[in-house]
């Protein structure tokens, strides 16, 4: 299992009142659950738009496109 850490943030009223109606309501088990989900959206939403450059990279004939794992070489 991996190690896990700790980090504390600090949210205005509103925004501590909605993750906590989410616990409440059911919608995460945890605060933590809460923050993970949207950490993890947060990253394939970057993930996301590094792929959408790619393709327009491609589109533009800018990008290469590899037959195999040796062109990264």
């Amino acid at each position: 299992m991996a190690m896990r850490n700790i980090i504390n943030i600090s949210l205005p009223g509103k925004l501590v009142e909605a993750v906590e109606e989410n616990v409440k309501n059911g919608n995460f088990s945890t605060k933590s659950e809460f923050f993970r989900m949207l950490i993890r959206l947060w990253m394939e939403g970057e993930l996301a738009g590094e792929l959408e450059e790619s393709r327009k990279e491609l589109a533009r004939g800018k990008g290469k496109l590899l037959k195999s794992l040796k062109g990264l070489r």
